[in-house]
């Protein structure tokens, strides 16, 4: 019977595994493993917004550089599968 409640369980952990730990932001499906950069909070240009805005008549947010300027490092696992262009129909 506990074998059987361990296999519930492990089905209903969800697809995509997300977490948080220091600067670093970790992502895994089973596509890709990434790893993704987080502003720093002790930022003193952004504060750990990680970025700002500009004013103007069309206002856009400006990215910080304490995370903008790190890459985002990927592992791939599985390949996606392919989408056809046009519908078939």
């Amino acid at each position: 019977m506990r074998a059987r409640t361990a296999v519930l369980l492990v089905a209903a952990v969800p697809a995509v595994l997300a977490l948080r730990a220091g600067h670093w932001q970790l992502c895994a499906d089973r596509h890709r493993i990434t790893l993704s950069p987080r502003p720093l909070r002790s930022c003193p240009d952004c504060r750990g917004a990680g970025g700002w805005w500009v004013g103007g008549a069309n206002p856009a947010m400006e990215a910080c550089g304490c995370w903008s300027d790190r890459r985002e490092l990927r592992i791939r696992l599985l390949p996606v599968p392919a989408r056809p262009d046009e519908t078939p129909f």
